[in-house]
């Protein structure tokens, strides 16, 4: 006999149905699963076998035939031990499902019939939604996550046994509860805040700036000025997370296996900090199996990268296309899958290798050949894609002594919501959501300047020698500044702030 029922599989960050077909004939008993599964579908024999047994049904002692369509897809992971042991039980006349192919089943089975949780499951749920199925089955540790999408019943359950019972009797299905509603995006709580910082003033300002357009910072400075803590502080003052952008970081969290237990959505904006010895496919991503990297698992927050010359060549030049396109393309045998990655890059430095070099207090003991080798670790491509360079100094004695009273990080998170704000009207139509993602069609667009401004620009492309992509940049950061103001046009003063956030290119350490 034959029966069906539908399961999902993920490629990049998106989900689609694959169909689990289970025919059981007359022959030798033998389990045989095609569909272009990996290994762990194909150990699903023996983990469906002993699962079926333990939950007080039995297993066909015949020829089991497992098709998983289509066919041309690689299906990898355990999710579909438990719609492969249903539709078993179906085929078998076990349990009744004269509608079960109206369901989707995810989950991984242990041997005694219960069901485990598995990876990936919002972007399934949503792909059931959009197939229009009547209900998702899905393990109960994943349901928090499963019930965020609206319009679907979602059926929870434990073991093997509930899972049937939901299938054969459909009177007795009992959803969960929908948690769209619970989850609070518009006051995001955060454990640290930006009026703990001592001193730095025009390093806050300039942080503002860059939260307000989305603009790429790197902070150049001697080793206990505050560089880290200042960028740890970036997503405590960035505008909250809208739903389509808190369900896009939640399915890269999903798919990763990174999802904090019970917590069906992300509510804050993310924060990512790698260490310098990653790996390029540990950035970008990579895999047999294609999986987000560092970038992606940063998409719509920040991605920290402290000691950036430290970081391996390869490493730093993969985020080049992903910091220009937004999104990652990973390229495998199994496929090619897409992940985002609109990150807004903040990178750390020392002015040398020692860290001491123009500090106020302490001599520098590195050699001008080791300082200029040091820095050209960085490419001028990838400072080229960076907004903002500032120099953030050593604290002052009297600044270090006084009690931290700065700004807290929801009055600067305010000016930069508003900032935002005024960008998403003007964008609304052109598929981007702040300054720094603006396109030369843009920028001809929405920051037309008057002949005094470009006078001066004039002069600082002289001076400072920018490309085409750094005077681009200084463009985009004026327009920002102007959005902070409440400007309509950039002014002269807009274009001198941003000027003065090229550090690098005035060569301040060379």
């Amino acid at each position: 006999m034959l029966a069906r029922i539908d399961s999902c599989a993920v490629l990049g960050i998106e989900a689609y149905l694959v169909q689990t077909q289970v025919d059981v004939g007359t022959g030798l008993a033998k389990v045989t699963i095609v569909g272009l599964p990996d290994t762990a579908v194909q150990e699903a024999r023996e983990r469906v076998a002993s699962a079926v047994r333990n939950s007080n049904f039995s297993f066909p002692a015949h020829r089991v035939t497992v098709n998983l369509a289509p066919a041309d897809i690689r299906k990898e992971g355990p999710a579909f031990d438990l719609p492969i042991a249903l539709a078993v039980l179906a085929a078998t006349e076990q349990i009744a499902g004269e509608d079960m192919e109206k369901l989707v089943a995810v989950g991984e089975l242990s041997l005694d019939g219960s069901v485990r949780p598995i990876s990936g499951v919002l972007p399934i749920a949503l792909a059931a939604r959009a197939a229009r199925r009547a209900g998702l089955i899905v393990p109960a540790d994943n349901v928090a996550e499963a019930t965020v999408v609206e319009g679907l019943s979602v059926y929870p359950v434990r073991t093997l046994w509930e899972a049937a019972e939901v299938v054969a009797d459909p009177d007795q299905r009992r959803p969960a509860p929908s948690s769209a509603g619970e989850w609070h995006l518009s006051d995001p709580e955060y454990p640290i805040d930006f009026s703990e910082v001592k001193g730095q003033p025009h390093v806050k300002r300039a942080l503002e700036v860059a939260a307000a357009g989305g603009h790429n910072v790197v902070m150049v400075g001697p080793p206990g000025s505050g560089k880290t803590m200042l960028a740890m502080r970036i997503p405590t003052v960035l505008p909250p997370l809208r739903m389509e952008e808190a369900l896009e970081v939640t399915k890269v969290y999903s798919i990763s296996g990174k999802l904090p237990a019970g917590r069906g959505l992300m509510t804050t904006r993310p924060f990512r900090s790698p260490h310098h010895t990653i790996s390029a496919a540990g950035l970008a991503g990579g895999g047999t199996i294609p999986t987000p990297g560092e970038i992606s698992l940063a998409h719509h927050g920040v991605l920290f990268m402290d000691e950036l010359p430290e970081f391996g060549r390869d490493a730093l030049e993969v985020m080049r296309q992903p910091l220009e396109d937004g999104v990652v393309s990973v390229s495998r045998v199994a496929g090619t899958a897409d992940f985002p990655a609109r990150v807004m890059l903040v990178a750390a430095l020392n002015p040398c290798p020692c860290g001491y070099y123009m500090d106020a207090t302490r001599s520098c003991s590195c050699s001008v050949t080791k300082i200029r080798r040091y820095l050209q670790r960085i490419s001028g491509p990838l400072l080229d894609r960076v907004d903002i360079h500032i120099e953030v100094p050593r604290l002052k004695k009297d600044e270090l002594l006084t009690p931290a009273n700065g700004e807290p990080s929801n009055a600067v998170r305010s000016r930069v919501a508003r900032a935002r704000e005024l960008q998403a009207g003007r964008f609304s139509e052109a598929g981007i959501y702040c300054n720094a993602h603006m396109l030369p069609r843009h920028l001809k667009q929405f920051c037309p300047i008057s002949d005094e401004v470009r006078s001066f620009l004039s002069n600082a492309i002289d001076q400072l020698g920018l490309s085409a992509r750094a005077f681009d940049r200084v463009v985009k950061l004026s327009r920002t500044i102007a959005d902070l103001d409440g400007a309509e046009q950039i002014a002269l003063q807009h274009v001198a702030e941003a000027i003065q956030y090229r550090g690098l290119d005035r060569k301040l350490w060379a």
